[in-house]
């Protein structure tokens, strides 16, 4: 047959679809359209070839939704969210999630806050109203402002180095050290003074999945606020550990138990168990979001107040994740959590047994993962290990350094997530065991391979 066939758009549509055997666009606008199923075949076509979510133990993003709050997603896709006054049951479902969020999250009194496109949206909101009420009482104190900082630690996620970068802010970061992976009171004492406009700690590192001594750190705030009369918020960075911590570690206090904690973010589109993407930031009171960012907009024929560097975005999560909290409730989320805590702690009793590795912090309270680097040099590294997984298993396992002063600690991560039963748990184990022998045998991966190794930690 000839290599220029050319099948008629009339056997196409009978047979099959003309980009069997031609070129996809994939540089020049198209001159003609094409018909919907051909369009449709196309596009799932090129994504047959992308990785398997269900393998995909990098990601903490949701990756499967119960089939009723998919319908719920569909039909309301053409929903635009910031639209208050034509859904305004769409608005008043926010307002219950964040009434809801602030309940788990044990806020005093009345408060409030936003739903953002995801964490980092709602990071950069929450670093703005920390960076604007403290230029306020700088102010009220007749004191120059010019020279906010943001002590944080460099376990955090690269957004709050993004956020100092965009909003002029000195970030003051706090290394870590190898076997020290989060950080304390006394790691950030010396970075504080006047000009500190807050401290960020984190729940859930996306590194190793441990927390910041949030506890630590607040009692260090609450005593420089006594001693010095220097007001320093916490803000929680819980991105990954705002859904995971109330569930597993209920009496671990973290949250605004704690009286220098001000302000949360966490990601309904990881543990929170809704698709990407939707976050959402909670104040401690309403005093914490400074008034100068909220804005009144008098928008298709109502004023509406809006907190949010987005507009225009879809509704459909936001219904998603109040679907999230009615189905499930706290004993839900609490099984869900459970259920993925027990299959990782499974999982690092099985690499433990083998004795090639080391399980870092497993007896810690922890994110539903496990993070394991070699126990001693073998001649292939945690790299290797993770492109073998990929190319004879397809599973995707990051393996990443740490951040500056642990940058020479490799490490990898296994997330177990809701759809990781214990057949995959096991699965895994034997995977990884034969990984690890195949490249004992052939001296580690290849350099050509090793040059195809994507490394990071994941989101």
């Amino acid at each position: 047959m000839s290599a220029n066939f050319e099948p008629t758009d009339a056997d196409a549509a009978l047979f099959g679809n003309r980009f069997v055997t031609q070129e996809v666009p994939t540089r020049e606008f198209p001159e003609t359209g094409m018909p919907a199923e051909d369009a449709f075949r196309l596009v799932a076509e090129d994504l047959a070839l992308e990785g398997d979510p269900a393998r995909n133990l990098a990601t903490f993003v949701t990756t499967w939704m119960e089939p009723q709050a998919q319908r719920i997603i569909a039909t309301n896709l053409h929903r635009n969210f910031i639209d208050h006054a034509e859904y305004p049951r769409t608005a008043e479902i926010e307002q219950r999630c964040i009434r809801m969020l602030a309940d788990l999250f044990h806020a005093p009194g009345e408060t409030t806050g936003a739903r953002t496109q995801g964490s980092s949206e709602a990071i950069m909101l929450g670093g703005l109203s920390l960076k604007w009420n403290w230029r306020k009482r700088r102010e009220a104190a007749g004191a120059s402002a010019s020279s906010p900082n943001l002590v944080f630690g460099g376990d955090v996620h690269v957004v709050w180095e993004k956020f100092c970068r965009y909003f002029d802010v000195e970030p003051r970061i706090v290394p870590l050290q190898p076997g020290k992976y989060t950080i304390g009171p006394e790691d950030v004492q010396a970075h504080i003074d006047e000009n500190t406009i807050g401290v960020a700690a984190v729940l859930g590192t996306t590194f190793t999945g441990h927390k910041d001594d949030v506890v630590g750190i607040n009692d260090l705030l609450l005593r420089i606020k006594h001693e010095r009369g220097l007001d320093v918020p916490l803000h929680v960075d819980g991105a990954s550990g705002g859904f995971v911590w109330p569930f597993l570690y209920p009496d671990s206090a973290w949250d605004f138990r704690l009286e220098q904690v001000r302000s949360i973010n966490v990601s309904g589109h990881k543990f929170g168990l809704v698709y990407p993407g939707i976050g959402w930031l909670i104040f401690r009171e309403k005093a914490d979001l400074a008034k100068d960012l909220v804005f009144e907009e008098n928008y298709l024929g109502k004023v509406d107040s809006t907190f949010t560097l987005n507009f225009s975005t879809g509704s459909s999560m936001v219904l998603a994740q109040y679907y999230n909290f009615v189905r499930y409730g706290r004993a839900g989320y609490a099984y869900i959590m459970k259920n993925m805590q027990a299959n990782a702690r499974v999982l690092a009793e099985k690499l433990d047994a083998m004795g090639r590795f080391e399980i870092i912090g497993r007896d810690w309270e922890q994110l539903p993962l496990v993070a394991f680097r070699l126990a001693e040099d073998t001649g292939y590294d945690e790299f290797d290990i993770a492109w073998q997984l990929a190319a004879e298993r397809g599973w995707m396992v990051p393996a990443y350094t740490l951040p500056p002063n642990a940058q020479e600690v490799t490490i990898m991560r296994a997330l177990v997530k809701e759809t990781l039963s214990r057949e995959h748990v096991d699965t895994l184990a034997r995977d990884i065991e034969e990984a690890c022998s195949t490249l004992a045998k052939k001296g580690g991966a290849h350099e050509s391979e090793r040059k195809k190794i994507v490394t990071g930690p994941g989101h």
